[in-house]
């Protein structure tokens, strides 16, 4: 079994597509709870959307800005 950073070095040397279908898998084998959002952040994060302070991305503008639109 590689160490991780023989796995890093290998990954190093992605493009940037592959890479991003890496971490993508990296995720998914983590399990859900990983990627579970809390009410009080949803909360935070709907308040920053209704002051202003950020704004709403498309779905086909967060996949472009993953590498993948």
């Amino acid at each position: 079994m590689q160490k991780a950073a023989d796995i890093q070095e290998a990954a190093a040397g992605l493009s940037a597509e592959e890479r991003a279908d890496l971490v993508v898998f990296l995720l998914d084998s983590l399990g859900d709870k990983n990627h579970e959002l809390g009410d009080e952040e949803a909360m935070r994060r709907k308040k920053e959307l209704d002051s202003g302070a950020v704004t709403e991305m498309s779905e086909a503008e967060f996949w472009k800005a993953c590498g993948r639109g």
